[in-house]
């Protein structure tokens, strides 16, 4: 019989993934550990990232104090026409197929801040976010600007090690049109402890793949985020990714598949709840609205031709995201 963690999981169902050192000196060894996870599974740890743990406990702590609010009061938050702001249980439906309901989670979205009277704030994912007030949250959102920029330099620092494992130069997602000038979205994300039942369609988040670059995630000590390395084997087979106290969980989304003709993995994933709570806190990176997601040099070759048509960051995240969320008049 399996020897099963303290969430009783069976150790035969757990990812065993690779750890990337931010701190290490020996870059070679860094940039082969990613390239191999980028090739099998497309998700790996990160850890001495220099965001330190005290630090991330009140991020979480502070994740904890909005999510405990009464209902009518995130309700107020609501997210708004620039994707900010609070989204109820149910709100997302991930995996429409399989899913009887939307998900079993609520979540918070802060994007990069851009004022009114910046031109910036009529893109699609720039703009104003929508804030907790001082006197119910007091300190809240300081905590998650300084959390947002923080988790952007990690992001950047990942992507430097992306970049030398796909043959580019290291500062290449470095570029104005890249990273310098990102959509970055933060999303604080609370499962209240229903228990899914994939056979009969209930899941805490439905299985997919992010849309973008990278994300960071950021999880408590209760297990339920899982992949999938092959989505066409038949039948799937599914391995839990458990926390790692310290460490981020580093995924590549679909961007970076077309980036680079698919020799990097977006893996399916998707999370479980096994009747705790359970708190998580994402990190969505993509470049800046205008660029062009198209087969970089180092990915193609004459037996290898591109295999996607190229695409504006901006119009391949509107399609994206359309089909994932419910329209916002359902909540008004």
């Amino acid at each position: 019989m399996a020897n099963s963690n303290k969430n009783g999981i069976a150790s035969t169902n757990i990812s065993a993934l690779h750890c990337i050192d931010l701190s290490s000196r020996d870059i070679h060894t860094s940039v082969s550990l990613l390239k191999q996870a980028c090739l099998d599974s497309g998700f790996f740890y990160v850890v001495n990232h220099k965001i330190s743990q005290d630090f991330m406990d009140e991020v979480f702590a502070q994740s904890k104090k909005l999510f405990d609010l009464p209902l009518e009061e995130k309700m107020k938050l609501l997210r708004n026409e620039k994707h900010r702001g609070y989204t109820p249980v149910l709100d997302e439906h991930l995996d429409a197929v399989n899913q009887i309901n939307g998900d079993y989670k609520e979540g918070y979205y802060i994007g990069v801040e851009a004022l009114e009277d910046d031109p910036d704030a009529q893109r699609p994912f720039y703009g104003s976010n929508v804030w907790p007030t001082a006197g119910i949250l007091p300190g809240w959102r300081e905590t998650m600007e300084k959390y947002h920029q923080e988790a952007l330099e990690v992001t950047k620092a990942v992507s430097r090690l992306i970049a030398l494992a796909l043959d580019l130069d290291v500062d290449f997602f470095d570029q104005p049109e890249f990273l310098g000038k990102p959509i970055a979205t933060l999303r604080l994300l609370h499962y209240e402890g229903k228990l899914s039942d994939p056979s009969t369609g209930i899941f805490g988040a439905g299985a997919h793949t992010d849309y973008g670059l990278i994300t960071l995630l950021a999880t408590d000590d209760v297990c339920g985020l899982q992949i999938c390395k092959d989505k066409d084997a038949k039948p799937q087979i599914w391995e839990y990714v458990p926390p790692l106290k310290g460490a981020f969980v580093v995924n590549l989304g679909d961007m970076l598949e077309r980036w680079s003709n698919g020799i990097f993995r977006s893996t399916l994933h998707r999370v479980l709840g096994n009747g705790q709570e359970r708190y998580s806190i994402a990190y969505f990176v993509e470049p800046s609205h205008d660029c062009l997601v198209e087969c970089l040099t180092t990915c193609q070759s004459k037996d290898n031709p591109p295999r996607y048509p190229p695409i504006k960051c901006e119009t391949y995240l509107l399609q994206r995201y359309k089909d994932t969320h419910v329209d916002l008049c359902s909540y008004k």
